[in-house]
């Protein structure tokens, strides 16, 4: 089985919901961690950094609507789709302009639920990523990610890569050309509070580039400015 599954964060209190969404996505290959609540959602989001959040606005602590200020307050572009049994438009306009990509009225069903899923995941994966081809592939010498179904093959052939080497070439593809330093590495794969440091990316990276066939000086793909961070190989 790929272990390379998507991660989605689930908030919502009430315990039926979140047990049906949490069974729904689980049984098709996607990771899944709840709350059900507003502030420990947000420290859920900060430690695990989901690829996509399901929220509910009606939670005990806060409105939902607080978590989706408090994240695009951080800048962070995570696909938001709102839960909610609230119908008027005026609460859908509201979470959608604060930075929800989608709003699902409940009750909902489960392949309506699974289609806002895969849309929402598909274009974060779009977005800002020229290098992607129309089936959702990026390519670079014969280097090969496929997003959607989170294979990473060289000449045709499957590399097996845990989670975190995935999510660390993922990353250095979304942002190719461009230097992405060790700090901003690790926020973004092991999240804000993660105290690892430079060397658990290193020894990521050490792992990765070895599985991909990369020997010392070779810059076919990543290039390791040294003392700052790491870049994806342009064409």
């Amino acid at each position: 089985m790929n272990n390379n599954r998507y991660k989605i964060l689930v908030i919502e209190d009430e315990s039926n919901i979140r047990s049906f969404a949490k069974a729904i996505l689980e049984a098709n290959q996607y990771q899944v961690i709840t709350s059900d609540t507003c502030q420990n959602g947000i420290m859920m989001f900060s430690s695990h950094r989901p690829d996509l959040v399901l929220l509910d606005l009606g939670l005990p602590d806060r409105d939902g609507l607080e978590f989706i200020r408090t994240i695009r307050s951080l800048q962070e572009a995570t696909p938001i789709l709102v839960l909610s049994a609230r119908t008027g438009e005026t609460d859908k306009v509201e979470a959608l302009d604060l930075g929800a990509n989608d709003y699902i009225t409940k009750p909902f069903g489960t392949a309506e639920l699974l289609a806002r899923v895969r849309v929402a995941l598909r274009v974060s994966q779009y977005s800002g990523n020229p290098s992607l081809s129309l089936d959702g592939k990026f390519f670079l010498h014969d280097l090969m990610i496929d997003y959607d179904r989170r294979i990473v093959s060289i000449s045709g052939n499957e590399i097996k890569l845990t989670q975190t080497e995935y999510n660390i070439l993922v990353l250095l593809a979304k942002h190719t050309g461009k230097v992405l330093t060790y700090a901003f590495i690790i926020r973004e794969v092991w999240g804000p509070s993660d105290d690892g440091g430079v060397k658990k990316l290193q020894v990521n990276m050490a792992n990765l580039r070895k599985k991909m066939g990369i020997k010392p000086g070779d810059n076919r793909y990543i290039i390791n400015e040294l003392g700052v961070g790491y870049r994806m190989c342009e064409e």
